[in-house]
């Protein structure tokens, strides 16, 4: 049995601490994931991994040979890329994870070109606008809008997202459209939170380069971007939204733009992957297409 593909599959496990979660991301049988760990141990003459009804978790040999094994792999890969350079030669399996808009309009879009000059890569593309666990869940990067609190992975600034005031047509022939932040007293605003239960700030503007906040009603909560935009559009109340994401509908008329003299602070967008010696050639040579599609 090839002992890479062992050392591959306790990695996983490990990382996902998960023999299930292990399998999906491996493409293979749960059987087949537990007989590897097990030929491993067997091969090592050491016990990996501390099983339970509730998780699986590495002993301290187990935890010795997941941090040598991170290098070994990395090396590998790298050791392979040296000797295929050519775009055909790229291959093996890409997970993601982009905010769904981002996702939607920007990147699945342009994707036929990568895959015509990398035919032999294949890509796994999550669409969320929750913040993953970049090492938990196995993702080789993810693009991260907002402010970042991961501290064990890297980081690469892609640039910011500036920000538009938007409603509806119908909801301002109803409410009236809004000149200053004192007419926001009279308005409802569509409340965005990464994770519902949280509580919105309300209204956000920049005033003399301090951020502020202004409370503000409203009857709807969401936290994902397409209901975000569904909400406004259907005239619900006012949005704070990325310029990118909603200049299509501000140029059809379905929303139209207030309060241009105070938007939201831009967005930081970053690309985040994981902190290892050797990042593999596959995932840098995608990094670096993402980056130059998203500040093109």
């Amino acid at each position: 049995m090839n002992k890479l593909e062992l050392l591959r599959t306790f990695v996983r496990v490990a990382e996902l601490s998960s023999f299930t979660l292990a399998s999906e991301r491996l493409g293979l049988p749960r059987s087949t994931v537990s007989e590897q760990v097990r030929a491993l141990e067997k091969l090592l003459g050491a016990r990996l991994l501390e099983r339970t009804t509730r998780r699986v978790q590495a002993t301290q040999d187990g935890l010795l040979l997941y941090e040598r094994s991170k290098d070994l792999l990395s090396g590998m890969d790298e050791i392979e890329s040296l000797f295929h350079s050519d775009d055909a030669a790229l291959s093996g399996r890409l997970r993601i994870d982009l905010p769904t808009m981002m996702a939607r309009k920007v990147v699945i879009p342009a994707l036929p070109g990568l895959l015509d000059r990398h035919p032999n890569l294949e890509v796994e593309i999550s669409c969320t606008d929750r913040q993953v666990d970049l090492l938990r869940e196995g993702f080789d990067c993810v693009v991260r809008v907002g402010e970042l609190s991961d501290l064990d992975v890297v980081a690469r600034p892609l640039g910011h997202l500036a920000m538009r005031n938007c409603a509806s047509p119908a909801y301002l022939a109803r409410y009236g459209v809004p000149q200053c932040l004192d007419d926001l007293a009279d308005h409802r605003l569509i409340h965005y939170v990464t994770r519902l239960g949280a509580r919105s700030p309300g209204f956000e503007y920049e005033r003399d380069g301090e951020l502020c906040f202004q409370a503000m009603g409203g009857a709807i909560t969401v936290n994902n971007a397409e209901a975000y935009s569904a909400a406004c559009l259907a005239g619900l109340g006012l949005i704070q939204a990325p310029a990118s994401g909603v200049e299509e509908h501000l140029r059809r008329g379905e929303l139209v733009a207030v309060l241009d003299a105070w938007p939201a602070r831009a967005m930081p967008v970053s690309l985040l992957y994981a902190r290892q010696r050797h990042v593999p050639h596959r995932v840098q040579a995608f990094m670096s297409w993402l980056q130059a599609l998203l500040v093109e």
